[in-house]
């Protein structure tokens, strides 16, 4: 049976990498986009591989979108990434998280259920943030054991659309896995991100906001190399299982941004310490042995490497940073 794999979210930042990563690796699979197209969104993030993509504007709440999409399609696969995503907004509109994250999930996952059937082999990946997990002090990892503790609306959301989704896996047999990854980095990142974020102000001389003390751990995946792990995990991971996909790249937030301004040329007497954000959570770190173990996968990016090339690609690509 052919592969016609649905998606979501791939006109924003790790889905338009997958989406380069995917039609080259897999030349014969049908690759069918679905983006509401948002802020977050950009339709050049697919310039890359729009002639080898069929490309859907629309909403994944949209119920009858989804259906008509999986029927048209022929839909047997699917990858999701679609997601509300930065803590800031969810602190500011938490409603929207709610709607899109887990009622947008749960769209995704009983459409596919009703069109393959319960029980039916057909993959359906769900790409979700190891900020599910809460927080950590200065020792540990987060493993797919860990407690599920979300701190802030967003991690919330996405620890709800987790449930819904392995609930899928429980209750009718479908083929679901789920992935927590760390912070990714790389080109296409919408610039309210931290690193595009903090490029943007040093490239304008502007004051590099911090907030806190600038001590809070961050492990560091570039996007590229997370690509590769959903890759793995839709072709053979477990059906049912949770797989955590970290860097091994732990910065603390002030590290990155000296860096950016080292390899910028600017002086840190543009860094200035904010308030902290609430509920901001002070480490993140993933212990990704069981994908390691169960398909083969290792991160193969080192942060000094990474964050080069990543600041280098938004010097080259200044329309990213408006």
């Amino acid at each position: 049976m052919s592969k016609n794999v649905l998606v979501t979210g791939a006109a924003g930042f790790i889905g338009s990498n997958f989406a380069e990563y995917y039609v080259e690796k897999h030349p014969d699979y049908k690759v069918i986009v679905l983006d509401k197209l948002t802020y977050a969104g950009n339709m050049h993030n697919l310039d890359n591989v729009i002639d080898k993509i069929t490309f859907v504007q629309g909403d994944i709440c949209d119920f009858d979108l989804v259906m008509d999409l999986f029927k048209k399609y022929d839909i047997n696969g699917v990858i999701h990434f679609a997601a509300e995503s930065h803590v800031d907004n969810s602190i500011k509109d938490p409603f929207i998280f709610t709607q899109t994250n887990v009622l947008g999930t749960h769209t995704l996952l009983e459409v596919a259920k009703q069109v393959w059937g319960e029980g039916s082999p057909n993959k359906f990946v769900h790409v979700s943030t190891d900020e599910v997990y809460g927080f950590l002090d200065d020792k540990g990892y987060f493993t797919e054991e860990s407690k599920i503790n979300p701190s802030s609306p967003y991690s919330a959301s996405k620890a709800s659309s987790d449930l819904i989704a392995l609930a899928y896996h429980r209750t009718f047999k479908m083929n679901v896995t789920v992935t927590n990854c760390s912070n990714n980095y790389g080109p296409y990142q919408h610039n309210e991100k931290l690193i595009p974020h903090m490029i943007k102000l040093a490239m304008n001389d502007q004051k590099l906001t911090v907030y806190g003390n600038g001590m809070n751990v961050r492990d560091w995946l570039y996007v590229t190399d997370h690509c590769k792990a959903i890759d793995m995990v839709f072709e053979n991971g477990k059906s049912g299982e949770r797989y955590n996909i970290g860097g091994h790249n732990e910065m603390r937030n002030i590290e990155i941004v000296k860096i950016i301004l080292d390899r910028l040329g600017k002086p840190e007497t543009l860094i200035e310490m904010v308030p902290d954000r609430r509920g901001h959570d002070f480490r993140y770190a993933i212990d990704p042995t069981k994908i390691k173990n169960e398909l083969g996968w290792e991160p193969e990016t080192k942060f000094t490497e990474g964050i080069m090339k990543t600041i280098d690609w938004y010097i080259a690509h200044p329309e990213y940073l408006q």
